[in-house]
């Protein structure tokens, strides 16, 4: 009922009359659902288990009951009367389930007025978008006395999203295609076993677990999980299970590897020591985040293998992180080329391989993809950062993949996306004849499970022709 734009205003008692009637709109997403779960604590799993909520009678998630009464609440103390109202008394009752995607109209009209006691009596009604009763009821306020008008208080946005939840969806979505055969490098922590045998419940991989048997058994025995129709190859020590795993990706015997309980270098020198597994291209990480702020996977290179990277070997990395966002169905990815700043000055190699690499680009040495740089990094993630710079670009603030200038860099940049932004991720070294699924022992199952995934893309991409 506010005045002006901005502004809250209220109906003091004596501009109440009965008949007098106000209302408002609201359509349930599972936002809501969510957010009113985590502030009352109710995770009825009615309301948030999607897999439970389709067994019951009402075939799907529905919202609290008192969802549809907080929007009352919302009107009486926002407009209808507005502030300096005082609830006393409401009554409800819930006729009908409301599902994702209902619009609810939320009425209130005034039926009784005492001017004793300054109190009203509001008749309140919610109709779903069919004009079906969902909640009737009645409110007994006292009305102010005194108008207010105040500006309207800007509340701070609520973030609802979990990372992991949408990395594991996207996982499901790649359940339709036959599993990659894996070779698991030296699985001997608890943490690379379990990722092993979640990807193969998932249909992801048909994993061969390459390291000492004993160990891996007794591991699996203290795990209380099974390893029949597993095939386990024996070697004494992680060295031997890099070597052996690299030998049987260059006989054509597996399309991918899997890191376990091993140093990332002891297996990239094995891969790289078998000429078979050479592409002529430098090998690379790639990190796919989910970031909660962000409103699309995220990829991130180099943060794992290339220390100090040279411009010629910046050309490579870009060549695999392009080629990884085909895979993914990017057809044309945006490359923001990270620097400090955005400007291309000689006390920034950072700025001059950037700029470089937007001109090698230029002239079709890499291709497939739309490069700008130097960028920093809020130009690259913020179309309103890059707007108050005036940078005008259809890659600033729409990147799909971020190319840190080192590894320092971008190991930073990754922990601080997952410890500070609440990031998800997976990773996968590009570049060689087969895609290797890189996990840390940090990594959360989910993490561990989605590289394989990436691996797996990438893997099925190589297979068909579509990549290295």
């Amino acid at each position: 009922m506010g005045a002006h734009e901005g502004l809250i205003e209220n109906l003091t008692y004596d501009e109440l009359r009965p008949g007098q009637r106000a209302q408002m709109m609201r359509t349930l997403s599972m936002d809501d659902i969510n957010a009113f779960a985590l502030v009352s604590g109710d995770v009825n799993p009615a309301h948030v288990d999607a897999e439970y909520a389709e067994g019951t009678r009402f075939k799907g998630v529905i919202a609290h009951g008192m969802w549809a009464g907080a929007l009352i609440s919302s009107l009486l103390g926002t407009e209808f009367p507005g502030p300096g109202t005082i609830y006393l008394e409401q009554s409800l009752r819930f006729h009908r389930p409301v599902h994702v995607g209902d619009t609810l109209t939320v009425g209130v009209t005034v039926a009784e007025k005492d001017d004793a006691t300054r109190n009203v009596a509001l008749d309140c009604i919610v109709l779903n978008q069919h004009g079906d009763q969902v909640v009737t009821g009645r409110a007994l306020v006292r009305a102010p006395t005194q108008k207010i008008v105040r500006p309207r208080t800007a509340m701070p946005t609520m973030h609802l999203f979990d990372p992991e939840a949408r990395l594991e969806a996207w996982v499901q979505t790649l359940s339709g295609h036959l599993p990659v055969r894996c070779v698991v490098v030296h699985p001997c922590d608890e943490g690379s076993l379990h990722g092993a045998l979640d990807a193969r419940a998932h249909g992801l991989i048909e994993p061969v677990l390459v390291g000492p048997a004993l160990r891996i058994r007794t591991l699996a025995e203290q795990m209380q999980v099974s390893l029949d129709g597993l095939e386990l190859v024996d070697v004494p020590h992680s060295h031997a299970a890099a070597v052996a795993a690299a030998a049987l990706a260059a006989r054509g015997e597996a399309q991918m590897l899997m890191k376990g309980s091993l140093h990332t270098d002891e297996l990239i020198k094995a891969v790289l020591d078998e000429s078979s597994l050479r592409t002529g291209r430098r090998m690379s990480h790639v990190y796919r985040f989910e970031v909660p702020a962000y409103p699309k996977p995220l990829l991130v290179t180099d943060a794992a293998i290339n220390i100090a990277p040279t411009l010629a070997e910046k050309a490579d990395i870009v060549r695999n992180a392009v080629e990884l966002a085909h895979a993914l169905g990017v057809h044309q990815p945006l490359v923001a080329l990270l620097s400090a700043v955005e400007t291309v000055t000689p006390r920034l190699a950072s700025t001059l391989d950037a700029a470089a690499l937007c001109k090698m680009a230029d002239r079709g040495q890499i291709t497939g993809a739309l490069l700008d740089g130097p960028l920093a990094f809020d130009n690259a993630i913020s179309v309103e950062a890059a707007r108050i710079k005036n940078i005008e670009s259809p890659v600033a603030g729409n990147a799909d993949i971020l190319v840190v200038p080192d590894l320092e860099a971008g190991n930073m940049l990754a922990k601080q996306l997952e410890y500070l932004a609440g990031a998800a991720s997976c990773g996968v070294v590009l570049g060689a004849r087969v895609p290797i699924a890189l996990t840390s022992r940090a990594d959360a199952p989910i993490s561990r499970m989605a590289s394989a995934a990436l691996a797996g893309v990438v893997a099925r991409a190589i297979a068909a022709g579509k990549a290295r």
